[in-house]
């Protein structure tokens, strides 16, 4: 005689996984590799999501830190999350063939610091440290032309140039909320610094953090499906813990739950970070149905349509 299986309700967040940003920088290698054959070389992840990643090792490319451990006769390819201006000079000495993959939403962040400097005007970033999109956005103005920020006791310290000739940039990854107060300390010290056009948040990073405010009420615990050195994957995990969920857990793939924390819970929320394919959320909704008698909801708060097109280069023939 089976035991039935207890019940499970799963509200599934959407939209969830691939940004188009990520899904652009995937293509950008697939397609070096179909344009240049193997091997190509990738400096840093190109996103930060194992799965993907050793997907990619496994056609040919080769991930590497630094410029340096490439070689001068094949392509390399900049990551998604951007690259100090240094990077690009030094692969156009060296004379070698490189695509840039970083996201245009990050592009649109580094031409906003180009043109404030322009005017005269020191940058404040807000972003974490040692994230590599930090680095790449404080990169494309001379070493002390950007001061970093990461909370709002900082703001409290941080010294400047000119109080009255600054303006700010973000990561475009971070928590929205987070986010906000440290723009209105900001604001609160220094009246006249200068923020974007428009939110240097992205789109896909905005839109997961308010399906996951959507669901966290609802559920007993949230599951993010994303790597731990993703930060748009992270604070999705801090959102869903601050707007009401008892239990948030990030896990890489089904084998990383613990099914001990979650146990005897009856409702519990999925989504997944902009990095993080869809297959491995198909794979956590498996494992919990191979335990649970599931009940799936879906939880939709935004539709999106954005799509960026790979570099010419790549669209050219070889």
């Amino acid at each position: 005689m089976t035991t039935a299986k207890p019940p499970l309700t799963l509200y599934l967040a959407a939209p969830r996984g691939f940004c188009a940003g990520v899904d652009r920088a995937i293509k950008i290698v697939e397609t070096a590799l179909e344009k240049w054959g193997a091997p190509v070389y990738v400096r840093h992840e190109i996103v930060h999501n194992k799965y993907v990643v050793d997907g990619l090792k496994a056609k040919g490319a080769v991930f590497v830190e630094e410029l340096e451990d490439c070689p001068d006769d094949r392509p390399v390819i900049f990551s998604a999350h951007g690259v100090p201006k240094s990077v690009p000079a030094e692969a156009a000495a060296r004379e070698m063939i490189y695509v840039d993959a970083t996201c245009p939403l990050v592009s649109k962040v580094h031409i906003e610091a180009q043109r404030h400097a322009e005017n005269g005007l020191q940058m404040i970033m807000i972003g974490h440290r040692g994230h590599p999109e930090t680095i790449g956005t404080m990169g494309q103005l001379p070493p002390g032309d950007v001061v970093l920020v990461e909370t709002v006791e900082d703001v409290a310290t941080v010294e400047v140039r000119d109080p009255e000739r600054i303006a700010y940039v973000t990561q475009t990854t971070l928590s929205i909320d987070d986010t906000a107060g440290i723009v209105a300390a900001l604001q609160a010290r220094f009246p006249a610094i200068v923020g974007p056009h428009k939110e240097d948040i992205c789109y896909a990073t905005t839109n997961r953090q308010h399906a996951v405010k959507a669901i966290a009420p609802k559920v007993q615990a949230m599951l993010v499906v994303g790597a731990p050195n993703s930060s748009n994957s992270k604070r999705l995990v801090e959102v869903a813990a601050r707007n009401g969920c008892a239990y948030s857990m990030l896990v890489q793939r089904a084998g990383d739950i613990d099914w001990r924390a979650i146990e005897g819970v009856r409702a519990i929320g999925l989504t997944a970070g902009a990095s993080a394919p869809e297959t491995l959320v198909n794979e956590v909704i498996d494992a919990l149905k191979a335990r649970h008698d599931v009940t799936v909801e879906m939880v939709e708060t935004a539709v999106e349509h954005v799509e960026f097109k790979i570099p010419r280069v790549l669209r050219e023939p070889a």
